[in-house]
């Protein structure tokens, strides 16, 4: 879409008065922007740039939340019920548990709260702002009234301020108006100069100079969020949320039936409702919600770690299922570090290298014009690299036109991948017009005939085969106004090729034979030139046999394009909106997808992705916004990090949940058998909650700490839709659980047949129980190095911490006859 410029290229630095709502203004320097210090000194004034969308939760909020749970009604029951038949003692003791089991949730629910928002934080919203004469990348929230800050196409505008630049800016205001038409905006004086916070750009760019921030916004003021919609929940959530229903059920039917089994056998009701809690409070695994939310917040700290943001938890899910990764070549496979390599103009062409000194006369035409096709202020390194190049090259020679001025330029378009710039020189009648981009689309513009296209074409692909990413450059006089509606009726001449290099990631193959061994397959999706695309491909070693470009694909329906993907890994000179295409055709096939995206256009298919990756440093706050993971480094070796990280989360946290069915059952079991045989009840309440004790930090601390297993990578993916603990897993699960229940059950039995204190019985038979329940994080250990693959050597200090912090429990139950009188047990080993 063709639109006018009116500013120069640099306009001359000037005082701007800035107006802030309530009276006050700000004198901004327009082209330098603030200093850091003049930025601290607004931002003590006026505070953070952020919108508060709620408050934080307070502890008495997450204590309410822990005390509504039905493990601590039922302790909250249970104390009562010892206040009513006389018990005082045991029934502060419960009180004192349900405080501490309150506390110890409160602490771990606050510990992953700011886990939460230290990655909410990181994934904030940025603002590209001018400080100290240079552009800066900084958090939105740290914007001050005043500051000079840069706009572009995929970005929301991260306050309220003035255009005083603008480069053909549409804005999408729909969050505020509810009206979904884009805006197009100016710089002169009115409406159409005024952009506000939480819009999003739809196309082109601008400076803006920021008015209000915060609370002040327009958005702040009319009390709507820019927080992210509440995650659904994922399908392992649903999954635990009925397994922990289903034992609810149960829990429910079994201890009505022990309650009136306990009345039968004793002749009493209070007594038989103790003992019903006992064994809903065995049965229930309340730890598995907790256990989730931790292992889910604090795996995606491990990942941002490596470099990866966690912007969807349920990705972490995922991550292990993954078998397509979708990549693009630029940035991600390439270090993004362009530099012109190659001028090719008339049939000769000249490498550049640090040893340039200095360029054949006839190249700096085509130099001379790939720079006036760039844009002004590019952030592209594509676009650095030509400005970079002309410097060193066109200096000298005056070239570079610095007094030349902007009046119109015409857009890259999916139809027509070429943009041009038309400049107004003092010393010219015509106006100069430059045109750059894909080879094949220049030579049409030139209206070249097929002899003369063939040849271009064919150099531009040697060129390409050596790795190279390669542009045509094309120049034009036009008289001015009225501007033609398209780039078609410039009359073009052709002016030669540019090949820029952009080097592989040294980590890039490594990772990708990682990836290979771990049964994920790598497909490059690029726009660049296909003999380019083959040439990285095969370097980082993904297979280049077979190519699909963006025209072939044009042509493909369904189901030509399944049968191309068994064999195809490279795709070349694909449009943004086919990446869809490509995304739901492998999802079609049954592949669980991730890809990689950066651009407006890669958004649909970032969300289309089961795991969408937006590329953190030059990816579009719209690519962001819908992706799962964020890059914080926009590299491909975190994601294959992030891979086996998943991986490792989900392994551990199958660990916890077998040792929360397992530990379970001999606590079930040391309720119910001794009532059904008519002994003395062999654990109380309070008993069940010194067990939960052990249990949480077990589940919480010990195995989420748990180190990877050997062969990790050398597994194929988790198949989708698999549960969580197989059908053989959970009876492997019960049936440990019983062997500890058998032998606790066989020390207490023992003991009652032989006629021994039951004081005793009771307090050899809970120590067993406690020794079971530590032997049984061994066996899960165990069981899950022969499923997985064994340790990797590496310890696990946490283990060892929650052994040292029972034993000394256990040691204080034994040893001071007062504690062990408030569990009903004897001190065997008090002197």
């Amino acid at each position: 879409m063709p639109h006018s410029l009116n500013t120069q290229s640099h306009p001359a630095t000037l005082e701007m008065p800035v107006q802030r709502t309530g009276g006050e203004s700000v004198d901004v320097p327009a082209r330098q922007g603030l200093t850091s210090e003049s930025a601290e000194l607004l931002r003590g004034r006026f505070g953070k740039n952020i919108v508060e969308s709620q408050q934080g939760r307070s502890w008495w909020k997450t204590a309410r939340d822990v005390l509504s749970e039905p493990m601590f009604i039922l302790l909250l029951a249970a104390s009562l019920i010892y206040f009513v038949i006389g018990d005082a003692s045991e029934a502060f003791l419960l009180l004192g548990f349900v405080l501490a089991i309150v506390a110890l949730t409160a602490v771990q629910s606050h510990r992953t709260a700011r886990v939460l928002a230290s990655l909410r934080e990181m994934s904030a919203p940025r603002a590209q702002v001018l400080r100290d004469g240079e552009r800066r990348l900084i958090s939105a929230a740290d914007l001050v009234p005043g500051d000079l800050v840069f706009v572009d196409e995929g970005a929301r505008v991260p306050a309220d301020g003035v255009a005083v630049e603008v480069h053909g800016l549409s804005v999408d205001e729909s969050l505020l108006t509810g009206e979904s038409e884009a805006v197009a905006k100016s710089a002169i004086d009115s409406e159409d100069n005024r952009l506000y916070f939480g819009s999003m750009v739809v196309q082109g760019q601008a400076w803006m100079t920021v008015s209000t921030t915060g609370a002040q916004t327009e958005l702040g003021r009319i009390g709507k969020s820019l927080s992210n919609i509440a995650e659904g929940r994922s399908p392992l959530q649903i999954q635990m949320g009925l397994f922990v229903k289903r034992f609810a059920m149960l829990a429910i039917l079994l201890c009505a039936a022990l309650v009136v089994l306990y009345r039968w056998r004793y002749g009493s009701w209070l007594p038989g409702v103790l003992a019903g809690i006992s064994l809903a409070m065995g049965i229930l695994p309340e730890e598995i919600p907790v256990i989730l939310t931790v292992f889910m917040a604090l795996g995606a700290r491990r990942i941002a770690k490596a470099g990866v943001l966690t912007r969807r938890m349920n990705a972490i899910e995922t991550l292990g299922q993954t078998t397509v990764l979708c990549v693009d070549k630029t940035g991600t496979l390439t270090q993004n570090l362009m530099s012109v390599r190659v001028l090719s103009a008339g049939g000769r062409d000249q490498i550049i290298d640090t040893k340039t000194q200095q360029i054949d006369e006839h190249l700096k035409e085509l130099l001379e014009y790939l720079v006036l096709a760039s844009e002004i202020e590019p952030v592209d390194p594509m676009e650095r690299a030509f400005h970079q190049t002309g410097r060193q090259f066109l200096q000298k020679a005056e070239r570079l036109h610095t007094d030349w001025t902007l009046v119109h330029e015409y857009e890259l378009s999916p139809a027509l991948p070429t943009m041009a710039h038309a400049w107004r020189a003092p010393e010219r009648q015509h106006h100069a017009v430059a045109c750059k981009g894909a080879p094949e689309a220049v030579c049409m513009l030139c209206h070249l005939d097929g002899f003369e296209s063939d040849a271009i074409l064919a150099e531009a692909a040697r060129m390409a085969s050596r790795g190279l990413r390669v542009l045509g450059v094309a120049k034009a006089n036009h008289p001015g106004s009225p501007w033609p509606a398209d780039q078609h009726e410039f009359d073009f001449s052709f002016v030669g090729l540019v090949g820029l290099m952009d080097p592989v990631r040294p980590d890039a193959a490594a990772a990708i034979a990682e990836c290979r061994t771990a049964g994920i397959r790598v497909v490059m999706i690029t726009g660049d030139y296909p003999s380019t695309a083959q040439a990285i491909a095969s370097e980082v070693g993904i297979d280049a046999t077979h190519l699909l470009t963006g025209q072939a694909l044009i042509a493909m329906d369904d189901a030509s394009l399944q049968r191309a993907l068994r064999s195809t890994s490279v795709f070349a000179r694909i449009r943004p909106e086919q990446k869809l295409r490509l995304v739901e055709a492998f999802k079609a096939r049954g592949d669980v997808v991730a890809m990689t995206g950066d651009g407006v256009n890669d958004a649909p298919a970032l969300k289309s992705a089961h795991i969408g990756i937006a590329m953190g440093n030059r990816g579009a706050e719209v690519a962001r916004e819908v992706a799962s993971l964020v890059l914080l480094r926009d590299d491909f070796a975190p994601i294959v990090t992030a891979i086996r990280l998943g991986r490792r989360i989900y392994d551990n946290l199958v660990q916890a949940i077998s040792y929360t069915v397992a530990v379970h059952l001999p606590m079930v079991s040391a309720v119910m058998i001794p009532i059904i045989f008519g002994w003395r009840p062999m654990l109380a309440p309070v008993h069940i909650v010194f067990l939960e004790l052990i249990i949480n930090p077990v589940c919480s601390l010990v195995f989420e700490n748990e180190p990877e297993r050997g062969g990790l990578m050398r597994r194929p993916p988790r198949a989708a839709g698999i549960a969580l603990l197989s059908s053989k897993a959970m009876i492997q699960c019960f049936a440990i659980g019983a062997v500890v229940a058998f032998a606790v059950l066989g020390v207490y039995a023992l003991l009652v047949q032989r006629g021994l204190d039951p004081t005793i019985a009771r307090t050899y038979g809970f120590l067993s129980l406690v020794f079971g329940n530590v032997a049984l994080i061994f066996v899960v250990r165990v069981m899950s190095r022969r499923h997985v693959g064994a340790g990797t050597g590496q310890t696990n200090p946490y283990l060892w911490v929650v052994l040292l912090a029972t034993g000394a429990a256990l040691t204080l139950l034994m040893t001071v006859p007062m504690f062990a009188r408030l569990f009903s047990m004897a001190a065997l080993l008090a002197g």
